[in-house]
């Protein structure tokens, strides 16, 4: 199990005004999914001409900025990333970027299985691969797609690979509660972690029911009473994990809406136009593209992301219905 190799020496690190270590970068290369999953790109979804998203070279750039800068993990996100012509042999630019240390990859695994050996070989340090439903029926109605062969493909390739796999389940209720325990199976079968990540209200997601993790948990824990919580790191991320002796990998849980862990966020986000947010909820950021295409050179845009981290709200609010955040849907932002 690979984790990230967070502050290791005396490497330059970047914080908050809440004395937050940044070294988490998620990028998004593409708005467009090959998917039309309900919580998160639904089918009338403007997509943004390909002149407004960043070329790749801009992308590597400002990554490569942000590693200067003391950011150590990229997460490639869309939409679909494998959706992009090239992704993977971006993918293999961004393990080069001196300074970087962990880079992995989202995606719903449709078009992964003829690309997983290559990302093996340019050491990408894993895949998280989104799977909502063992029932191909189920897998449709929530995205929108046929394609569950092609998803399961997509997984049992990476599992084979011996690239580290995490799956990660948006629990619906109403939708694919009917899933979980077979889904947290999974874990035991193979050498994975399951993940359930509570429905955000993003987006088209505001109008889907969410399952809170506690929930999920006290239901797994009747399945393996043993399930205890699991004191390793499991990469970058926010997840809590929980360990049973009938599991090959861990059962995982990212509920920000029950659980905030805002004090414990080491992330900013890229989206695949160049809009550097320093918080998922919060609509405000900063337009890198602009900077990019109007000449700004590395120092200016050191200066922006710098001033993205040092305005990174203390917390979200999804918790309050009643205030407005971020407008637009997971894919625009990067899922």
């Amino acid at each position: 199990m690979k984790t990230c190799r967070r502050g290791r020496g005396e490497k330059k690190t970047v914080k908050d005004l809440y004395q937050r270590n940044i070294d988490y970068l998620r990028v998004s290369i593409t708005d467009r999914c090959n998917l039309r999953c309900q919580y998160c790109m639904p089918q009338e979804l403007p997509l943004l001409p390909h002149g407004d998203i960043l070329r790749y070279e801009e992308i590597l750039r400002i990554c490569g900025i942000a590693a200067s800068l003391g950011i150590r993990n990229l997460k490639i996100t869309g939409g679909e990333p494998l959706a992009r012509r090239d992704a993977v042999e971006f993918l293999a630019k961004c393990k080069e970027i001196p300074g970087i240390e962990h880079v992995t990859l989202t995606t719903n695994g449709v078009l992964l299985s003829p690309h997983i050996q290559a990302m093996k070989n340019m050491g990408l340090d894993g895949v998280n691969i989104s799977l909502d439903a063992l029932d191909p029926d189920t897998y449709r109605k929530i995205s929108g797609r046929d394609v569950f062969a092609q998803a399961w493909r997509g997984f049992l390739a990476a599992v084979e690979s011996g690239v580290p796999v995490k799956l990660n389940i948006v629990p619906m209720r109403g939708q694919n509660e009917g899933e979980i325990v077979g889904l947290a199976a999974l874990a035991a079968s193979y050498p994975v972690d399951v993940r359930f990540i509570e429905l955000m209200p993003i987006g088209s997601g505001s109008g889907c029911a969410p399952i809170p993790g506690d929930e999920i948990l006290a239901l797994l824990q009747n399945v393996y009473p043993d399930l205890s919580p699991d004191p390793r790191r499991h990469g970058c991320g926010p997840a809590r994990y929980w360990l049973s002796a009938a599991l090959k990998g861990s059962i995982g849980f990212i509920d920000a809406v029950s659980h905030n862990f805002c004090d414990t966020c080491n992330r900013i986000r890229l989206t695949s136009e160049g809009f550097l947010k320093p918080c998922l909820y919060h609509s405000e950021g900063y337009d890198l593209r602009a900077e990019l295409r109007n000449g700004a050179d590395d120092e200016q845009i050191a200066a922006t992301i710098k001033k993205a981290i040092r305005t990174k709200p203390k917390k979200h609010a999804f918790y309050d219905l009643n205030r407005i955040g971020e407008r637009r849907a997971m894919s625009q932002i990067g899922g």
